[in-house]
């Protein structure tokens, strides 16, 4: 690793010179400026950020790198770890990668240069060898949504498996044996799990998923819509929707009711997420409750311990699972099949 040192014997000048130049703070030449500054990007020179934070006595800080801060779920995220930084003393940071390795790489880059150990990573395109390499480097690094093995103690995720495979179960049990499924577009692995764990819900069940009846688009209200209308459009018979989150399966309703189909009369459908508008719809949505906030908060306090190289909890995986939370949009096809069998007779 490139140190101070390094560079001041590079450029003919003093340490001080260098950290001068690096601060900018103090006097110094332009052309020697202009020097240093050259060798200290000719040998990929990075300042120790925490040292720089303790001469300038800045404020403790706990940075947060999500895709983008303005989607519903990563502000839920933002506002727990905010929360959770809070109570310990620290400040919060927060940065947006939209969805971009490399913007992502620049955000932590960034939050280093400012002295910042502890980070709290929403990562969904950097490889796991990056990730792995960036823990190494990095004492605080917790990453958060996302599990790799090799730093499993670095990881707070959410059993998206488990998740979906519940929410089926849900929809079985109640009747519904043809159901389809609006999912996420975006190339990450929650998507990916759901449709899993919802096909073998339903292979648990003796039943099948047809591929037909699972559509991508993008995971939100208009998604949600886009897919539902090519669901109908497709002519597939289906009594329920598992949806990718809260606000595709809004996005659904708003398609169905549009249709004149009935929710949950003639399709029953669940999200995933319980966003605040899952209560606030008409109806309100059956869903399944993603901890993010508790995930956060958990994630800024594992992060803070590391970044101190105190002794992380002994749980080799922060693993959180999910809890159905039961309103108006899933209906009993049991409880009306056999109302018209007793009508029958």
């Amino acid at each position: 690793m490139v140190t101070i040192k390094d560079v001041a014997k590079v450029a003919g000048v003093s340490t001080a010179t260098v950290s001068r130049v690096v601060n900018g703070q103090g006097k110094v030449g332009e052309q020697c400026r202009k020097r240093v500054q050259k060798v200290i990007e000719q040998l990929g020179y990075r300042p120790n950020g925490s040292a720089q934070a303790l001469v300038r006595r800045e404020l403790k800080m706990v940075g947060v790198i999500t895709p983008k801060l303005s989607m519903t779920f990563f502000g839920t995220l933002a506002a727990g770890a905010e929360e959770m930084a809070r109570e310990q003393g620290y400040s919060l940071i927060m940065c947006n990668s939209l969805y971009e390795t490399q913007s992502e790489l620049d955000a932590i880059d960034s939050l280093r240069r400012q002295g910042c150990q502890s980070i709290i990573l929403h990562s969904e395109y950097s490889d796991d060898a990056q990730l792995i390499a960036l823990a190494e480097e990095i004492s605080g690094l917790v990453l958060i949504n996302r599990f790799i093995p090799q730093i499993a103690q670095r990881c707070v995720w959410f059993d998206n498996l488990s998740a979906s495979q519940q929410a089926t179960r849900y929809l079985v049990e109640r009747g519904h044996t043809e159901i389809a499924v609006i999912s996420s577009i975006y190339q990450n692995g929650d998507p990916a799990d759901r449709v899993v764990g919802t096909r073998q819900a339903l292979q648990q069940h003796g039943l099948e998923l047809n591929s037909n009846k699972v559509i991508e688009s993008t995971a939100n209200i208009d998604g949600g819509k886009e897919a539902t209308e090519q669901l109908i459009a497709s002519g597939q018979h289906f009594t329920a929707i598992v949806a990718y989150n809260d606000l595709m399966a809004i996005g659904a309703m708003q398609a169905l009711h549009q249709h004149g189909i009935r929710v949950p009369h003639d399709v029953s459908i669940i999200g995933f997420d319980n966003l605040p508008i899952a209560r606030a719809c008409i109806p309100s949505l059956t869903t399944m409750n993603y901890p993010v906030e508790e995930m956060a908060r958990y994630a800024v306090e594992l992060s803070l311990i590391l970044a101190r190289k105190e002794h992380p909890h002994t749980k080799q995986t922060h693993l959180f699972i999910s809890e159905l939370i039961e309103r108006e949009t899933v209906r009993n096809l049991r409880v009306v099949q056999s109302e018209d069998k007793s009508v029958g007779e």
